[in-house]
């Protein structure tokens, strides 16, 4: 049965690995984003703990199980790992007010233009799609590790317990380093 457990472990996380989006392996692009209360949200106050940071529309219904999917591995990770939703137009405070009211969840829901989620999205004139909910996993050193977008395959991820298989190393990894002489 161990056995059966490991090989499971070790599929999720070649899985995880493999599936990690194209927007992955750079630099999260820093923000400063106010919530429906006007308190500010800067992503470099988080530097030394994982950021979950869901790209959502308070009304898709896939959003909204990642967000309470998100609220239980921020209780898991207390104090490790922050989680922070970001919404777009058309969303306004009344739809995000009423999306907090139905889901319970004490995730701080932030107010974007569509210019910090374009740059995350690397969007331009020519790819301008920004599919929600669409999950980006940002590292202690503040580098996008892992991002993911809601398919079949990501169903752990967004609906269970699968991104402890991400979260889990980054939390244990040694930081990078530099050895400038």
């Amino acid at each position: 049965m161990r056995s059966i457990r490991a090989l499971l472990c070790a599929l999720l996380t070649s899985t995880v690995i493999l599936g990690s989006g194209e927007l992955s392996g750079r630099r999260a692009p820093g923000f400063a984003l106010p919530d429906s209360q006007l308190k500010y949200y800067d992503l470099a106050d988080y530097r030394g703990k994982v950021v979950l940071l869901e790209i959502m529309q308070s009304t898709c219904p896939n959003c909204q199980v990642l967000a309470k999917t998100l609220d239980k591995l921020k209780a898991k990770y207390a104090g490790k790992v922050v989680v922070l939703a970001v919404v777009n137009p058309p969303d306004t405070q009344t739809t995000v007010a009423k999306f907090l009211q139905d889901s319970k969840v004490s995730t701080p829901v932030l107010f974007d233009c569509g210019q910090m989620s374009a740059s995350y999205f690397k969007a331009t004139a020519s790819n301008s799609s920004m599919h929600v909910p669409h999950l980006f996993v940002i590292d202690t050193q503040g580098m996008i590790r892992n991002d993911f977008s809601k398919t079949p395959e990501t169903k752990d991820l967004f609906e269970g317990l699968g991104l402890t298989a991400v979260i889990d190393p980054l939390l244990t990894a040694a930081p990078n380093k530099s050895t400038k002489k």
